[in-house]
């Protein structure tokens, strides 16, 4: 099994980068051969900085090392060190209709936000395609906003397969989309969804005073300390049960229900739990930075790995499409 997952590196990650898609591609990656992308060409949508693009782009490679993930047995690579992949973007784009990438969630919603309506953005979802299907990928792990975009990309799979391929041959297997239901959405501190686009996150890494405050900054009700609260719409809960076991997120729904104790003590909570769960991966992270060749070497041997793939699936691609 062949499983493809990627991020962008369009700023500091936060826990909800972490529940929603990290720990569960780190938890693949024994289940299969794994291959996880930087993202780097899809940032260029909404981040023209260079400079912090190349920043961004090694602290996440540093922050999903420090989390877990095993070069030994995940290729970890930046998604520009495989140029293939927008030459098959280019060929699928050929076949796309724009109509299907019309309906597609992620251009709406940003374009309402009042991002710029760039064709980059447009033609995103034929990009993230191309970086399924160049690896021949069969489970992609995402949070549910992205299952669109498999259902796209096997559109489009299906499309080239019917116009180049034959049953016996097809041009590309179709993948499946997996989707963690208990952390597919992690909330923010306001609420919604955490998002950088919101400004509601927290970080993985953040510093200890920063973190503690985003923490008691989360948002509640006016209810009085000695008021019943409710469990099942409070962030603090949700949150609190991503790092807490289950008979500790257990008492603490009892004691909202009790009353007699103030949102404020249960944000010192949930702080103590983040904090703790996350720092024997600091540690890791700190001795990741120390060592300034090892990060390089990982993503170069990474590279190595997805474009032996790509090499295979584009020679099979241009030779079906008459490139070749």
């Amino acid at each position: 099994m062949r499983i493809l997952s990627g991020i962008q590196p369009s700023g500091v990650l936060h826990i909800g980068n972490y529940f929603g898609m990290m720990r569960p591609a780190i938890a693949l990656q024994s289940r299969g051969e794994a291959f996880y992308f930087i993202a780097d060409y899809h940032a260029l949508t909404s981040l023209h900085d260079p400079d912090a693009l190349r920043e961004h782009s090694r602290h996440v490679a540093i922050d999903f090392l420090a989390c877990g993930l095993d070069p030994e047995r995940a290729a970890l690579f930046r998604q520009s060190d495989v140029p293939q992949v927008t030459e098959l973007a280019w060929i699928l784009g050929t076949v796309t209709p724009m109509s299907r990438l019309e309906l597609a969630h992620s251009f709406k919603d940003k374009t309402a936000r009042g991002v710029a309506a760039s064709a980059g953005l447009f033609t995103y979802p034929v990009l993230m395609a191309a970086d399924i299907l160049i690896y021949d990928s069969d489970v992609v792990p995402v949070g549910k906003d992205q299952k669109q975009h498999i259902e796209i990309t096997r559109d489009i799979a299906t499309r080239i397969n019917e116009t180049f391929g034959s049953r016996k041959q097809p041009v590309f297997k179709l993948p499946e989309a997996q989707i963690h239901a208990a952390t597919e959405t992690v909330p923010g501190i306001d609420g919604q969804k955490m998002s950088k686009s919101y400004g509601n996150t927290i970080d993985i890494f953040g510093e200890e005073k920063e973190t503690r405050k985003r923490v008691m900054s989360i948002v509640t009700d006016s209810r009085a300390v000695e008021a019943p609260k409710d469990p099942a719409n409070s962030t603090i809960v949700q949150l609190y049960s991503l790092f807490a076991t289950e008979a500790e997120t257990a008492a603490m729904r009892e004691s909202f229900r009790a009353g007699g104790t103030g949102y404020g003590e249960y944000k010192k909570q949930l702080f103590d739990k983040l904090w703790e769960f996350f720092a024997p991966m600091r540690q890791r992270r700190q001795e990741i930075i120390s060592d300034a060749s090892y990060v390089d070497n990982v993503l170069a041997n990474g590279a190595e790995r997805a474009n032996a793939i790509a090499d295979q699936v584009m020679s099979r691609v241009r030779a079906a499409v008459g490139l070749r």
